[in-house]
């Protein structure tokens, strides 16, 4: 389905479940995506960290993605996780997500080598050209040894390459900073914070919405939380958000 413009919401980063074997748990997978559904989400996240890519081989990959796109059955999109050391992997794992359905891709910065700003800038280019799908940028240095600098995101949000940005930095201050700026200069630009535990403020700040492991869990309480925000009822907001902090 399409990608709203800016996608906004609750976006769970969807984990992956394993079989005794250790081969996808495809029947878990359908009631975990259902569970999510119900529980009034705003989109999927396949293929993130709390999905395991890291550990999961190419076919694994596929095989959980393909199962949640057919059991969403477009009432929510799906973005697909293709993260991966190298643009040209990271390409192959977009093929691979075009070929299962996602409606967007979510891509990390090059990783294991040192990287410069414009080879990241080129990568995001590259991997939107070659796969014809939004492209969501995955902000999470803790993994990739590289922060997304600032004026790249906005220059890639500016031209039309990334749709939007899922972040993971535990850098408040620099998401506040991006999201003014952003306002000034991109404001259809998704911005999804992967904090779980201050979804209330990065919402005030002007975040669209949050990416949050835990929604796993208690997806009910991140939409609830979401709503009440959206409404401009921060009490109700910082209530939901302290109970799920406790959680």
């Amino acid at each position: 389905m399409p990608i709203p413009t800016p996608l906004s919401g609750v976006v769970p980063p969807v984990i992956t479940p394993l079989t005794p074997a250790g081969e996808v748990d495809t029947a878990s997978v359908r009631r975990l995506t259902e569970h999510l559904i119900t529980a009034g989400v705003h989109g999927l996240f396949l293929l993130g960290s709390s999905g395991e890519a890291a550990y999961l081989t190419d076919a694994q990959r596929l095989t959980a993605l393909e199962t949640a796109v057919d059991a969403a059955a477009g009432r929510v999109p799906v973005l697909a996780g293709v993260i991966d050391t190298t643009t040209a992997r990271v390409l192959d794992r977009a093929a691979d997500a075009v070929r299962a359905g996602a409606d967007a891709l979510v891509a990390t910065a090059p990783f294991y080598t040192r990287t410069h700003p414009v080879e990241i800038a080129d990568h995001f280019r590259r991997v939107r050209e070659g796969a014809g799908l939004p492209l969501f940028a995955y902000d999470i240095p803790v993994a990739v040894h590289t922060k997304l600098p600032r004026e790249v995101v906005l220059d890639l949000a500016g031209d039309g390459t990334l749709a939007g940005l899922k972040d993971s930095s535990g850098d408040e201050g620099s998401l506040r900073r991006l999201l003014a700026a952003l306002r000034r200069r991109t404001p259809g630009f998704t911005v999804l914070t992967g904090s779980e535990l201050t979804v209330d403020g990065a919402l005030l700040a002007g975040a669209d919405g949050v990416v949050p492991g835990l929604g796993n869990v208690d997806a009910r309480g991140y939409v609830r939380l979401y709503e009440a925000a959206r409404a401009g009822d921060w009490a109700a907001a910082r209530a939901e958000q302290d109970r799920l902090a406790a959680l």
